[in-house]
């Protein structure tokens, strides 16, 4: 049976066989009788089955194996491509300059002391420091946290980089792969990176840098450089931000803490999350133990979150520290050794002239106002050393923040008399002495002023000296010693003590300070006149020095002498009337020496202010009262203070020197030669020429005598008595005798005694004896009689200096003057 089956499908097999053979010679012969009879026409298709392939039919393997060949094709020349492009890349790739952020560093400002800090400029708070001084295990537990491969790596770490691109792509997070030297390579040169070119870039430069420095500078200028948290840029500001403490002193854990939360730091402070940032800290801690750089004692000692300060963003600019911190930015820029920028990146550490126990003083002067006083009212004072022109204190205002405007060196006002003192510099110098006698009264007019001159008040003094006019900020006398000196002659006097702001150099009104000038002008120019000739600049700035304790800056004494000594000696000396018996009487008292001052008013009493000095210390306070749109306006009276005479700003100048110059030496002015001729070189300054009158300011000295042919003067402190004898004819015309003589009495503690007047062949003869302009406690004041003997040519006066509180009289003869 089964034989049978076999036997049939072998001559099925047979006759199919057949049947092929026969076809495939059919088909091929009527393929070649079609190619040479006629058209050719299209093999029939055979679908279904896949028995037969039409004759263009390949082998599905075969295009398998070519897509291979062709993935690994490109595979390898992508390889080759990127090798190539990696090898130019790291051939051309130099390493760069460093980034100007990443080497921006905190300038710090300080007082004088040096150590007392004022405050810092920083467009990032960094302040680069030197490692060496730094305990190893701060740069340890940096490379804990950072980067465990440091010191063996070549600046990249592969497997952290695979790690990380498995990560990105598997998970779609970023995760960082970068070592130390990759993001030191970001942060110190290329600025922040996150492009995958970018890191190519990073990562090249990063085997360059790993070669080129050795490990300890590539860690040292990343802990330089890293961000720390709390604005801190650097392991110094952090250690500052957190513990308040310099980085060398840094404890185990305090590094270890800070290293921990280097990848947020913000996130991990440990004032916001402290249970993460002791986590961190103990990370750090076990890879430092496990990689040796700690021992286990070590670790186990430090394994507690470290205490941190309590954080607040304080702008430095706020209080009265942003005046002073301006003024040392403005004054290294003006300099044209420094730029802004360079300021605020430079790392600089600068000490200033400025004393902070002065500066807390006249900032607490300026603070307190009286009960009364009006809030629109300015106030503004400087303290200097006018012997090298160093700012010890100034008072710009309460804060800066509220208002910028510096009330000590920006804001202007009307000086008033304070600048009579140039005029009186000036007289000196063209040869006049200070016992010269001027028309002191009122209601005067003079050369190209159709208005009257009028002194404060109206009052008249009488005939008077300039050492009295200065005393008593005599208005007309000033007026008449300008019009012999010139306007113009009397700026550049004030232009070449220091003074810089503009004075009318053609109005004869200069002289009563109608040219708004600032506090520090007016203390540039009066610290020259203190100095006894020498101008020294006035300056904020002693020292800067770079981060490496380099000296880049320092201010130099300028000592150029540029009045005569002795010149300058007598205005001293006359100004020191004004605070024993003149417009600041009871100021010298007050402090316990002499003291040289001068006050001001505006015109209009818009403004007041006081200059006043002792040897070794100038102090300048002004008040004004600006309305809403900064127009000036009358300064009214409060709590007692008018704004001339005694007024507000003599009172600060005595509050804050008493402070200032509390345990210091008594240092004496210089002694003061008054050499000039009466009258003027020519006889035509004040009333003329006609006497000699010396005057002498002796201590204890009982009487003040002068004889008018031989003119000997002296004036004593405590007068007791004051005889004024005319001599054997007076120089009048007319034969008439001047009236009587008149008693001057004192009303202090003692009594002064007659003062007698005999004038001869005068047509008109006036006595004024005065005495005693002192305080109303009787502690201080003149006590001697001021005698005028004046006809057609007048007699002469003496003064007692110093007495007791005493009252004037006066006796006039044919045409009268007051005393005051």
């Amino acid at each position: 049976m089964s034989d049978s089956r076999n036997a049939t499908r072998s001559t099925r097999s047979a006759n199919n066989g057949t049947r092929r053979h026969a076809a495939h010679r059919a088909g091929s012969q009527n393929r070649s009788s079609a190619r040479n009879s006629g058209p050719r026409r299209p093999a029939p298709r055979h679908f279904g089955g896949g028995m037969h392939r039409s004759a263009g039919s390949r082998d599905p393997r075969r295009h398998k194996h070519l897509f291979l060949k062709i993935f690994l094709g490109l595979i390898l020349a992508g390889i080759a491509a990127g090798v190539g492009v990696f090898a130019y890349f790291y051939v051309t790739t130099a390493i760069p300059q460093a980034d100007k952020i990443a080497l921006a560093s905190k300038t710090t400002v300080y007082y004088s002391d040096g150590t007392t800090e004022i405050g810092s400029f920083a467009e990032q708070n960094r302040e680069i420091i030197e490692c060496n001084d730094l305990p190893e295990y701060v740069g340890n537990a940096i490379v804990a946290s950072e980067d465990r491969t440091f010191y063996t790596n070549k600046g990249i770490d592969l497997r952290g980089i695979g790690r990380a691109l498995v990560n990105n792509i598997t998970k779609g997070t970023r995760q960082g792969g970068s070592t130390i030297t990759q993001q030191y390579a970001e942060r110190y040169y290329l600025g922040e990176t996150t492009s995958y070119i970018g890191k190519a870039r990073e990562a090249i430069l990063a085997l360059k840098l790993a070669q080129a420095q050795d490990k300890s500078e590539i860690l040292c200028n990343y802990m330089n450089t890293i961000y720390l948290g709390r604005g801190a840029y650097g392991i110094q500001a952090a250690a500052q931000a957190y513990f308040g403490k310099d980085a060398k002193d840094l404890t185990l854990n305090q590094a270890a803490m800070i290293a921990g939360i280097i990848p947020a730091p913000s996130t991990w402070d440990p004032d916001d999350n402290p249970k993460m940032a002791t986590q961190r800290m103990k990370r750090v801690l076990n890879i430092m133990e496990e990689d040796g750089y700690i021992t286990a004692a070590e670790h186990s000692k430090n394994n507690t979150l470290p205490k941190t300060i309590e954080y607040t963003q304080n702008n430095v600019l706020g209080g009265y520290n942003g005046y002073l911190l301006t003024t040392v930015e403005n004054e290294l820029i003006n300099s044209g050794s420094f730029t802004k920028d360079d300021i605020e990146t430079g790392g600089y550490t600068i000490v200033t002239t400025l004393d902070k126990s002065m500066q807390s003083e006249i900032q607490t002067v300026g603070d307190t106002r009286p009960d009364g006083m009006p809030s629109s009212i300015q106030v503004g004072g400087i303290a200097v050393d006018p012997r090298d022109g160093s700012v010890k204190a100034m008072y710009a205002g309460s804060d800066y923040l509220k208002q910028p405007l510096n009330n000590a060196t920006q804001a202007t006002f009307q000086p008033g008399s304070t600048m009579k003192p140039f005029a009186l510099l000036g007289a000196a110098q063209e040869g006049v002495n200070f016992n010269t006698i001027f028309n002191g009264n009122s209601h005067q007019h003079f050369t190209g002023i159709e208005k009257e001159v009028n002194n404060a008040l109206e009052i008249n003094w009488g005939y008077i000296n300039l050492y009295q006019a200065t005393a008593n900020s005599v208005n007309t006398v000033f007026m008449n010693v300008n019009e012999h000196l010139t306007p113009q002659r009397l700026a550049k006097i004030a232009h070449e003590a220091g003074i810089t702001s503009k004075i009318d150099e053609t109005s004869p009104y200069n002289v009563l300070g109608i040219n708004a000038t600032t506090a520090w002008d007016l203390a540039q120019g009066h610290s020259t006149i203190a100095a006894n000739g020498v101008k020294n600049t006035l300056h904020v700035v002693s020292t800067v020095k770079d981060y490496k304790g380099n000296d880049m800056y320092k201010t130099a004494a300028e000592n150029k002498q540029v009045f005569d000594a002795n010149d300058c000696a007598l205005v001293q000396k006359a100004m020191q009337g004004t605070t024993t018996t003149g417009t600041a009487a009871g100021t010298a008292a007050a402090l316990g020496r002499d003291v040289a001052g001068k006050s001001g008013t505006a015109n209009d009493e818009t403004a007041a202010s006081f200059v006043g000095y002792v040897p070794q210390l100038l102090n300048v306070w002004a008040i004004w009262n600006p309305d809403d749109n900064g127009s000036p306006q009358v300064v009214p009276e409060f709590s007692g203070y008018g704004v001339s005479s005694t007024g507000y700003p003599a009172h600060l100048f005595t509050e804050f020197m008493q402070q200032a110059l509390a345990g210091t030496d008594v240092e004496q002015f210089p002694t003061a030669t008054d050499n000039g001729k009466i009258g003027g070189p020519d006889g035509t300054w004040g009333t003329g020429g006609g006497y000699t009158y010396t005057y002498s300011n002796n201590n204890s000295g009982n009487s003040g005598t002068t004889t008018e042919n031989n003119g000997a003067t002296t004036e004593g402190t405590d007068g007791q008595s004051g005889t004024t004898s005319g001599g054997a004819s007076g120089s009048g015309s007319g034969d008439g005798t001047g009236n009587g003589s008149s008693a001057g009495t004192t009303n202090g503690n003692s009594s002064g005694t007659a003062g007698t007047t005999n004038g001869s062949d005068s047509t008109n003869g006036t006595t004024n004896s005065t005495t005693g302009n002192g305080s109303t406690d009787g502690t201080t004041g003149g006590d001697g009689t001021t005698g005028t003997d004046t006809g057609s040519n007048t007699g002469s006066d003496t003064t007692g200096d110093s007495g007791d509180a005493g009252t004037s009289g006066q006796s006039d003869g044919g045409s009268s003057s007051s005393a005051q």
